[in-house]
């Protein structure tokens, strides 16, 4: 079987922490990978929180999770403290990546990194749209 790779960027543009909720633990007894999906779609909501946008409007537009990978590297437990850290990379007309590196704050060991891609999205019309100019816009300040 071919094995996914995930490149990290060279810098992030944001990071956050996150601590293990019991609930995120699975019946292997550390973090299940259901959970970590939905850590990494919190980190997404927090970096677009900081500049005013939200999921349902980034400059106008709506974004839709269009795939998601994740790259297990050692396992987090109930407790551990999350650094989230996200970056958004190759843009399409229409969508982009976020890129996540996930690390246990306490001994600065990588748990995971995941990938999603992105469309751009109008709910109201069922339809896909174009990036928003004021993101790219917003991207190049901070990158």
């Amino acid at each position: 079987m071919a094995r996914i790779k995930i490149v990290l960027p060279d810098k992030f543009i944001f990071t956050t922490t996150i601590p293990v909720r019991i609930s995120d633990i699975n019946y292997g007894g550390h973090l299940g990978n259901d959970s970590l999906l939905s850590l990494i779609h919190e980190a997404r909501i927090r970096f677009l929180a900081s500049y005013n946008y939200s999921e349902l409007d980034v400059a106008g537009a709506g974004l839709i999770q269009t795939d998601a990978v994740i790259i297990y590297k050692t396992e987090a437990f109930h407790g551990d403290i999350l650094n989230i850290e996200l970056n958004v990379s190759d843009f399409s007309a229409t969508g982009c990546n976020f890129v996540y590196r996930i690390t246990r704050q306490s001994d600065a060991r990588e748990i995971a990194r995941a990938s999603t891609g992105l469309a751009f999205y109008d709910y109201k019309n069922k339809r896909v749209l174009r990036v928003p100019q004021e993101f790219k816009d917003t991207l190049s300040k901070i990158s």
